[in-house]
């Protein structure tokens, strides 16, 4: 399976042929591209890079000349001063080697690179999601948690900027985290449809910030209705093949013709350029362990000399004074690797590790320069991809073996793309230290799959780095015990403890017009400030207690139905943790239900959390310290879209990747689940909960929580006000014993109502969060913290945001006589919708100014 050059044929043209793809753009993206086709639920087809240095063996000094080049593009478009003081961040796998050489063309600038290897003990700075991948999940870990947390510019390389989700995400995530004003987004290909081009402007002007795009080409893909279902077909339709393919021959012959450097795919003596191929042409060269163990060439292993102190890449950030150690050390490694190499070795291959590519590029460039032989550079991966023996297709061939560096998602398969075949006497493996391991080894693993192929392997291995801790001082003192009233909140002691500090002295409230401009502007987060607090009208009042009579008994029946849960499900002595504001009145009852049921006395506590920040990680510890973890029971209000569901999710492992106490379960038990985000819950209906009426005269007088740096220090609680003034208006002790009071008469209703849920299937379906995503994009809004779905969160955007409109299900009754005065007294139109999942959505007004919205911060309708 030698494979010559055709610089005829590109090797994008069997998948074009038979699925229509086109590509429409530049005139070298078919020079910088191939396709292949892969088994992915979202998207069959893959782009294949010819100069990234994953799939497609290539030159080094190719592989490093595309990305440097993109660097000094970035340098020259922020001039000298900002590049100084810009930070790159590049997406794992694929795009680590490239952000590492754009950082390279910078300059000055600190590289970081995403992740999927978790670092015990290392906090991650941030994470997200990638829409189209094969694994999805990304972890910021620099050792330095400072790296980004300046207001230089950011600059944001992938591979290719396709529907732009997965950057626009991360700028969104890492924007609410750390606010900046400037935006680099880096690729080798910008591939947007028409559709998606438009949308870097209007995120650009939502975060208000600039946001620049520079790729070395652009262009489109087209794809012809049916694509996926017709490429998943052609997928299986190969696979079935490769399965009685004959092991192609280990032997190579004496031709060793090379790549091609761009574009075309070789092809192998006495094939035709893109006839359908047989049985033998689907090329996995690795169906058994026995084929594997046929190893004919040998394994060698070089010690590198490693610069002692030197990341062996970004996954923990990478200085200028790495870089300038690793250059100095450089010509010696690459010499040690140079004398590794058989006297008659004339095609080199330097095989990187997944994630690890930039060590790998810059030996087997450095080699480039030096040995006697042609040198290419690929790496592994984890992403599964049809290999087609063609020269019309992009991966001829791959080897398939056994994960080798235990990956935190459990052991699986990964692959070489284009080794075998390829004409290699040499393949250099380079991993790092954590990936050398008895797996590696074995005869199914990595080198002897290599060794099946090729006469030499040299393996060579690169200390993993990993951070020391960071010295953190010993507490001055233990953190304070829990707030309670009637010194904090209008509720009896006993009810509930606060991990809060007392933040009454302070005045934190802005009008609400000037918060909503702040938040949307990036200028402020929305728990550094407090809203002032809404004065419920006679009127307001009057349907506050209507409505509480009218569905506490419903209430109660939901609150016995998720307390019976919980003691079911998740402890017998369970510690609820209510999340403050909402979740504590909810906390409340359903300790009251514990004692009026089982007359158990359980603990509450009410605790902070916050959009974009987390939890309180000092009240978690506070918590680990006085209970079991495993009992700690988180309790809220409602689901809306499930964003807190989420944010809590990622906060206790993020705690716990810190070094705080294991144990605590992020599931959240929740009075309604209407958005389907969990599964301890008392019922899905969207009903009113009067407590989302009112603020803090239904939640014991007690604020939103606040975090803000001058006031909250790393050893404190988060912040919140107790409004003593508000007395005379306080209902909170009343909504509790109006609830409360129902409890003997919903007893039988609970039983039955606990027994239903326990046997029937609760998984969350998160159909509120497509419904939010839906009509995000259906009214022009593009963000979906700006929809706030469900009678709880519409409440809330009447009462603390700037509204826009109101969407009601057509037939809602008393539900929403509330949200309809208070949408009156605002302004906001109420526009009815036949399938609503909820029963109302608050919309909040996108790009929010108080020109655009009137001073008074009543809607304007156009």
């Amino acid at each position: 399976m030698n494979h010559a050059v055709n610089n005829a044929v590109w090797s994008g043209s069997w998948v074009a042929e038979r699925l229509g793809v086109e590509l429409v753009g530049d005139d070298e993206l078919t020079d910088l591209l191939g396709l292949a086709l892969r088994r992915n639920p979202k998207r069959a087809h893959l782009l294949v890079s010819n100069v990234l240095g994953k799939h497609v063996p290539q030159s080094p000094s190719v592989v490093y000349g595309h990305g440097f080049a993109l660097g000094r593009r970035v340098r020259d478009l922020l001039g000298t001063d900002e590049a100084r003081r810009a930070v790159v961040l590049g997406y794992a796998e694929t795009a680590t080697g490239l952000g590492h050489s754009v950082a390279d063309g910078l300059g000055l600038a600190p590289y970081l690179h995403s992740t999927r290897r978790p670092v015990q003990g290392l906090a991650p700075a941030g994470g997200f999601e990638e829409s189209h991948s094969h694994a999805t999940s990304h972890l910021l870990l620099p050792e330095d948690p400072a790296l980004l947390v300046g207001n230089g510019p950011l600059v944001l390389v992938d591979d290719e900027f396709s529907t732009g989700n997965t950057v626009l995400n991360t700028i969104r995530d890492l924007h609410e985290r750390y606010p900046r004003g400037r935006y680099v987004v880096v690729a080798l290909v910008d591939m947007r449809s028409a559709a998606d081009a438009g949308r870097l402007e209007e995120f650009a002007r939502e975060i208000g910030a600039r946001v620049d795009l520079v790729a070395a080409a652009s262009g489109t893909v087209r794809l012809p209705e049916g694509v996926l279902e017709k490429g998943q077909e052609l997928v299986t339709r190969h696979e079935a093949a490769a399965g009685a393919a004959p092991e192609p021959s280990a032997a190579h012959g004496a031709a060793r013709e090379p790549w091609a450097t761009h574009g075309a795919a070789p092809e192998p003596p006495g094939r035709g350029s893109v006839s359908e191929p047989s049985a033998h042409a689907t090329a996995d060269a690795s169906e058994s362990a026995a084929t594997a163990s046929r190893s004919y060439g040998r394994i060698a292993r070089v010690d590198l000399r490693w610069p002692r102190g030197v990341p062996d890449g970004g996954r923990h950030g990478f200085t200028p004074q790495h870089r300038i150690r690793l250059e100095g050390a450089l010509p010696a490694m690459a010499a040690r690797l140079a004398e590794a190499l058989p006297a008659t070795a004339r095609r080199v291959l330097v095989l990187g590790f997944e994630e690890l590519m930039y060590a790998p590029l810059r030996l087997a460039r450095e080699l480039e320069q030096v040995a006697d032989a042609e040198v290419r550079y690929s790496t592994t991966t984890r992403s599964p991809v049809l290999a087609v023996d063609d020269p019309g297709y992009a991966i001829r061939s791959r080897l398939v073996f056994p994960a080798h560096d235990d990956p935190a998602d459990g052991p699986g398969e990964r692959y070489a793309y284009n080794v075998a075949g390829g004409g290699f006497d040499t393949v250099i493996a380079v991993v790092d230290s954590a990936a050398d391991t008895p797996e590696l080894h074995a005869p199914d693993g990595l080198l002897h799959r290599l060794a099946a192929h090729t006469p030499h392997v040299v393996l060579a291995v690169v200390p993993s780095y990993v951070p020391e801790p960071l010295y953190v001082p010993e507490r001055p003192a233990m953190l304070p015990e829990p707030l309670r009233g009637p010194a904090f909140s209008s509720y009896p002691p006993e009810e509930v403890g606060w991990l809060l500090q007392d933040l009454s002295d302070v005045t934190l409230e802005a009008p609400t017009e000037e918060r909503e401009e702040a938040i949307q502007s990036g200028g402020a987060h929305y728990a550094e400030s407090l809203p002032v607090e809404y004065q419920p009208s006679e009127q307001y009042q009057e349907l506050f207690h209507t409505a509480l009579e009218a569905s506490a008994g419903r209430l109660a029946l939901a609150v016995g139905a998720v307390t019976e849960l919980v003691l079911a499900e998740r402890s017998p002595r369970p510690v609820l943790v209510s999340l403050a504001r909402a979740g504590t009145p909810i906390g409340v009852l359903m300790r009251r239900w514990a004692q009026y049921r089982h007359d158990l006395e359980l603990p509450h506590y009410a605790v902070s959390i916050v959009r974009g920040r987390g939890i309180d990680a000092n009240a978690l510890r506070w918590l680990a310290a006085h209970h079991d973890p495993a009992d700690v029971v988180f309790v809220d209000g409602w689901t809306g879209k499930g964003a807190i569901t989420r944010e809590l999710a990622d906060a206790v492992k993020e705690f716990e990747a810190g070094g705080g106490a294991a144990g605590f379960d992020p599931e959240i038990a929740v009075l309604a689940d209407p958005g389907s985000c969990v599964r301890t819950y008392g019922t899905r209906e969207d009903f009113l909960i009067p407590s989302a009426c009112l603020n803090s005269t239904v939640s014991g007088l007690i604020s939103r929580t606040v975090l803000r740096a001058d006031l909250v220090g790393p050893n404190d609680f988060h912040g919140a006000k107790f409004y003593r003034e508000l007395a005379g208006a306080d209902v909170s002790v009343a909504f509790l014993d109006a609830v409360a009071a129902r409890f003997p008469e919903v007893v039988d209703a609970v039983d039955a109502q606990a027994k239903e849920l326990l046997s029937g299937d609760r998984a969350p379906t998160w159909e509120g969060w497509a419904a939010v995503e839906r009509i995000s994009e259906e009214y022009g809004i593009h963000d979906v913290n700006l929809v706030k779905p469900g009678v709880g969160e519409t409440t809330r955007v009447l009462l603390r945001r700037v509204p826009w409109k109101i969407l009601a299900r057509a037939g809602a009754g008393a539900d929403l006589d509330h949200v309809r005065l208070l949408a009156e007294q605002r302004g906001v139109p109420v526009e009815e919708v036949a399938e609503l999942p909820y029963t109302c959505v608050g919309l909040i007004h996108p790009k929010y100014t108080r020109g655009a919205t009137g001073a008074d911060g009543r809607a304007v309708t156009v």
